[in-house]
């Protein structure tokens, strides 16, 4: 339990000085309490890595955290009608828009993650060879293989559509089909029609061993192409937009998800011992530019991934919305994964 700012003040000899400016009378107990309910993304709730969040963040703070998995234009619709405390997203663009509106505040880096192309081990289009996603994306059309869009104006969806743009193509005709599912779906459908298909990594880690996909091109994890990278951000929703929420509570919640423990279960979190996410909340030269709406470059200035302590930092620049669903199976730490009483739903996404 985290000391109250009075007592704290108070243990250092200078409690009784500052108490007009605290205001009220605080007791040592005093500190958050209730419910709070957060829009989080499917891929992290669907491997699990949410739960481990949320069971720490409760056993903290002795409050109940819910989570309601959405893709991130759901969840951000979530927050505008003022039915979630807090939301965890992955596009910069919609999560900017959300902050414009004035329905969002106090915006946080928290974790980042890639997507890869994965697909048919035959490779029909032959793009085994090939680093840039671009060029693979264009592989895929001139050789008209089959390929799954999530087409439901996702994160990963909007991701899609942007290498598609930066391959100078138009995507059409029967090799390209649209699910208008989430990500678990997909790759199921795409693992059944021998197709190709954008994905996050984290959801094919989750279910490659139900999976005859191979995984083609890669993202910065593992040192490939940067376009593929895939940033988290957590939001608070703004109490003067909607009052009813539980907006100290939420901002304790984005403490506890960009301080030290809950970058550590980040960091720690692994199914069969691959990490899904990084950390990169902590820093010694911190992004600003992830509190206020437009591009965020990180930590370094570059927009390229960089070390920094724990954690690997990328730009923020995907796309934006999910369905609220989750997949079939989800993932545990290294099946250690706890349950903290989160809302189901059916699908997946990210």
């Amino acid at each position: 339990m985290q000391i109250p700012r009075r007592s704290l003040l108070a243990g250092i000899g200078i409690g009784a000085a500052s108490a007009g400016c605290l205001g009220r009378d605080r007791s040592a107990s005093d500190g958050p309490s209730g419910t709070l309910t957060v829009a989080v993304t499917t891929s992290t709730y669907d491997s699990g890595l949410v739960d481990e969040l949320h069971a720490a963040f409760e056993s903290e703070y002795g409050v109940t955290a819910r989570a309601v998995a959405a893709g991130t234009g759901e969840a951000i619709a979530a927050g505008e009608r003022g039915d979630v405390d807090a939301v965890m997203a992955h596009a910069r663009p919609l999560e900017d828009a959300f902050i414009r509106s004035g329905n969002g505040i106090n915006r946080r880096d928290f974790a980042v993650g890639d997507f890869i192309v994965a697909g048919p081990a035959d490779d029909p289009a032959g793009i085994a060879d090939i680093e840039d996603v671009a060029t693979a994306f264009d592989r895929i059309a001139s050789a008209e293989a089959t390929f799954f869009s999530r087409g439901d104006n996702s994160g990963t969806h909007v991701k899609e559509r942007a290498i598609w743009d930066e391959a100078g193509v138009e995507p059409g005709g029967e090799w390209y089909r649209e699910t208008g599912q989430g990500m678990g779906d997909t790759l199921v459908q795409a693992n059944q029609r021998d197709a190709y298909l954008l994905t996050v990594r984290a959801n094919y880690i989750d279910m490659r061993d139900r999976l005859e996909l191979e995984r083609f091109v890669d993202g910065p994890v593992t040192d490939g192409d940067p376009l593929l990278d895939n940033p988290y951000g957590v939001i608070a929703v703004n109490p003067a937009s909607e009052p009813g929420v539980a907006y100290e509570l939420a901002m304790y919640y984005i403490g506890f998800l960009t301080g030290t423990r809950g970058q550590e279960i980040i960091e720690g979190y692994t199914i069969d011992g691959e990490p899904l996410f990084y950390p990169n909340a902590l820093s010694k030269s911190p992004d600003f530019e992830q509190y206020t709406p437009g591009e965020s470059t990180g930590s370094n200035g570059t927009g390229d991934w960089a070390e920094t302590g724990t954690e690997a930092e990328t730009n923020n620049e995907t796309g934006t919305s999910d369905v609220a669903e989750t997949s079939p199976e989800r993932g545990t730490n290294d099946g250690t994964g706890t349950s903290n009483g989160s809302a189901p739903t059916d699908g997946a996404g990210s």
